[in-house]
């Protein structure tokens, strides 16, 4: 099994492993490459790399490093799922220094909850007290235009 590590070091950041994946995600498709770019260079960003320093993994955190944090686009490329990566890479983004002591910790995952509920997510208890704006189809009805 190869060694992976873990990194915060933007950059290491591989801008194009991180598009193709989530220009092809369920909550982000279409996404414009430089809204892409915008994001990542207004976030807390972690990269899972290979021991040839290739990036497989991906997630990223807004957060205004007090109060809150969104944990977002979390993702192990395919080829590299089954090893227990996803599981280093929340732990990592839980466990960072500039993310202690926050009031509020979120995520919106289609299809993850098992792993996320090892780290303490659990469901909104009361969720009539969230609003959102939503607009899920932005970067598909942009690119229409």
């Amino acid at each position: 099994m190869p060694a992976y590590t873990i990194s915060n070091d933007p950059t290491r950041l591989n801008f194009d492993v991180i598009y193709n994946f989530i220009s092809g995600s369920y909550w982000a498709k279409g996404i414009p490459r430089e809204i892409m770019a915008r994001a990542i260079d207004n976030s807390l960003c972690f990269g899972v790399y290979c021991e040839g320093g290739e990036q497989v993994g991906f997630a990223r955190v807004i957060t205004d490093k007090a109060t809150f944090a969104y944990l977002a686009d979390v993702f192990i490329l395919d080829q590299h799922r089954g090893q227990g990566l996803s599981k280093q890479l929340v732990d990592a983004v839980i466990n960072h220094p500039e993310l202690q002591g926050l009031r509020r910790m979120m995520l919106a995952t289609k299809d993850a909850h098992g792993l996320y509920a090892q780290f303490g997510f659990a469901a909104v208890e009361d969720p009539s007290i969230l609003m959102q704006i939503c607009h899920p189809d932005i970067y598909l009805n942009q690119q229409s235009r």
